[in-house]
């Protein structure tokens, strides 16, 4: 009878102590000095010291208080990554997502003293991930205690919009003659295009990779390239009713909106899929616009298909809508069995949880991605590959002027995580690449490493499509052994100029 009491004590004591250890929170004091946010421009500050000293930024190796003043600097709005490891992104693979996502809630509850309800913004369908609302300093801080947590790091805060820097070509009425936005057209220089069969436009880029001379062996024919980007201009036919005309046939182009246009965070409705930025159309014509007797810029890969995502407004993912818009624009395609190829000429110059989840997510379903290596003035030149071009996971491209395999175009990035070039820079004129414009019937010029970008994805769904039993990594490697310093990387400009026409062979 004594044994069986005892026991019953020392039952009674554990489940009294396991209980008031899952229920009970540390008591944090926030020092005097820390209890004000710092203004956008102090934010901004120490984001740009430590880019210059270290050449990148992540949120994980922020203070407390720089990472609280943000998300109070972005309406309150926290990411939060979480998952057993920090490989452990994906909710199909994570039996215990719901089990870490109740126990990260109850925390947030608990400091911020609202309900569940009342925190959360979203929480995400593939990835361990999810957006709350955060007022208090400690609750950050207790999160970042919780082994569970993957990252957290501010979800609404716009780096560029509180910069006190113009972002470049990032506006509609800005010139197109870059990589950012613009409705311009600009009648081609004959010197920059060939005309071939049945009276396509061939660009003068092309015949520096061997592009023409590539399509004798394949066109990308059964291969969908997925683009994420602004859209395509419903405006432009040759992307739309006539994108099946004269040498490209029996194929599809499906486009998709998952951008929000909101400055509100808990807006949810998309503008649709049409571009309002003019980049999105430029690099799906670069990637595989028709070759038929228009007389306008033919493609890359003209045969094969597209899936357009409109995912954000333009090129520079600032902004909760835009981050949140590619990150479902990635696991969208990832999910999507048909796509191949992933191309992005989009990015942030640091990392983004959400967007490398996306990223990672779409790698672990068998995709080649390809992502712009960066493209602006000299105001972020320093900071050299852009992300997410920078990640494992992805293939970072950027351009380079004509003639050359290791200089950089005017405007490009460079620097030791890009793995191929493009060719996009006139030597003399300075001219970029020709393309379809936004508007029926005409033409314009946009370069630097978006152009780039689109470019390699169109010459690797034409290695793919003469070899359609290959994985990504064959593809991969083929493109590498056909380009200008396989086997040994430039520790700038990686494998080089891509030869199309080896990379078919």
């Amino acid at each position: 009878m004594t044994k069986n009491i005892l026991k019953l004590l020392v039952l009674s004591v554990f489940i009294f102590t396991s209980c008031s250890k899952d229920d009970s929170f540390d008591e944090i004091t926030i020092d005097q000095s820390q209890k004000d946010p710092l203004t956008a421009q102090q934010i901004n500050s120490q984001i740009d010291a430590t880019m210059n000293t270290k050449g990148t930024f992540n949120w994980k190796d922020a203070s407390n208080h720089l990472l609280w003043s943000a998300s109070f600097r972005g309406n309150h709005i926290i990411t939060i990554g979480f998952g057993s490891s920090s490989t452990d992104f994906d909710r199909s693979k994570s039996p215990e997502n719901a089990k870490f996502q109740a126990s990260l809630l109850n925390v947030i509850a608990h400091y911020e003293g609202k309900s569940k309800d009342e925190v959360v913004l979203s929480s995400d369908t593939y990835l361990n991930l999810m957006d709350v609302y955060i007022e208090k300093q400690e609750t950050i801080i207790a999160l970042r205690k919780n082994k569970t947590v993957r990252y957290i790091e501010p979800g609404d805060y716009n780096y560029f919009a509180n910069s006190g820097v113009e972002k470049v070509n990032l506006s509609a009425s800005s010139s197109s003659g870059s990589s950012g936005c613009g409705y311009d057209a600009e009648t081609l220089n004959t010197a920059d295009y060939t005309t071939i069969t049945p009276g396509a436009k061939v660009p003068w880029t092309f015949y520096q990779h061997n592009i023409p001379s590539a399509w004798n062996v394949s066109t990308g024919r059964g291969i969908t390239i997925g683009i994420i980007d602004t859209g395509v201009s419903p405006n432009q036919t040759l992307l739309g009713s006539n994108f099946n005309d004269g040498l490209s046939t029996g194929r599809t182009i499906q486009k998709f909106g998952v951008y929000v246009d909101s400055i509100w965070p808990w807006s949810t409705g998309t503008d649709g899929p049409n571009d309002q930025c003019g980049h999105g159309t430029s690099m799906s014509s670069v990637a595989a616009a028709p070759r038929n007797d228009n007389g306008l810029p033919v493609g890359v890969a003209y045969n094969s298909n597209l899936i357009v995502y409109r995912a954000a407004s333009n090129v520079v993912l600032d902004g909760y809508h835009e981050q949140n818009g590619v990150k479902d624009a990635f696991t969208a395609l990832a999910n999507n069995v048909n796509v191949k190829i992933i191309s992005m000429s989009m990015g942030h110059i640091f990392s983004v949880g959400k967007i490398e989840d996306g990223v990672k997510y779409a790698y672990s379903k068998g995709k080649l991605i390809f992502c712009a290596g960066g493209t602006s003035t000299s105001f972020t030149n320093f900071v050299g590959v852009i992300f997410p071009a920078w990640m494992a996971e992805t293939v970072a491209v950027t351009g380079v002027k004509e003639g050359t395999s290791n200089q950089r175009c005017d405007v490009c990035h460079s620097g030791g995580k890009i793995d191929f070039t493009i060719q996009m820079q006139r030597s003399v004129s300075g001219n970029t690449v020709p393309v379809d414009s936004y508007y029926d019937n005409q033409t314009d010029y946009v370069g630097g490493s978006s152009v780039a970008t689109a470019t390699t994805a169109g010459i690797a769904a034409l290695v793919w499509a003469k070899n359609p039993s290959w994985t990504r990594d064959q593809v991969l490697t083929k493109m590498k052994q056909s380009s200008t310093y396989y086997p040994i990387k430039n520790v700038d400009y990686g494998y080089g100029n891509i030869n199309a026409f080896l990379a078919v062979q």
